[in-house]
């Protein structure tokens, strides 16, 4: 079943909240496995998307892959819904955070190279391999969200190659190349 987005105006851009449960986020659809006040849309994304090929035109997934079995069918699917050019923002547990590990539901863990994978011409540049990766991202940005004890601390992106809990949470902002 594919669901229609309604809007107001033709020109109004359909923007989707996948995992959001009860976080409502002004001007998108929250998409979520469980039903909540809150969601407009109850669907597992392991299975799919339920929206048109190419008619979003931003994605927040925040707080979702981390919970979800396949990462690589879910970001071919979130590929899939979304318009060129648009803007995939996700936020995960960094793999070097407690946060990664303590919850019994995480699945799936995340570092700098993970989007990578699905950014050709970075996954060339690396030499990482390809696995028939079916979509098309730009890494356009990677940032953190550190630890409160981590303060001012300088060199903050070297500590935390050798240190755990330096940064909690990993912020990537992807933009989809169709």
């Amino acid at each position: 079943m594919i669901i229609k987005m309604h809007t107001s105006s033709s020109r109004q851009k359909v923007k989707l909240n996948l995992g959001g449960g009860e976080t409502v986020i002004k001007g998108f659809y929250n998409f979520d496995v469980l039903y909540f006040r809150e969601v407009d849309v109850v669907c597992d994304l392991q299975q799919s998307i339920p929206v048109r090929s190419d008619s979003v035109d931003a994605i927040y997934a925040f707080g979702v892959l981390e919970h979800l079995d396949d990462t690589v069918r879910v970001m071919e699917e979130i590929y899939r819904v979304c318009k060129n050019g648009a803007m995939v923002l996700i936020k995960v547990p960094y793999f070097k955070s407690i946060g990664a590990f303590k919850d019994p539901t995480h699945k799936r863990f995340f570092t700098e190279e993970t989007f990578f994978y699905f950014d050709p011409a970075e996954r060339r540049k690396r030499n990482l391999p390809e696995y028939n990766i079916k979509a098309n991202f730009k890494v356009v940005n990677i940032a953190y969200y550190w630890s409160k004890w981590v303060g001012p601390l300088p060199f903050k992106n070297i500590l935390m190659k050798y240190l755990w809990n330096i940064a909690r949470t990993m912020y990537c902002e992807l933009k989809v190349i169709k």
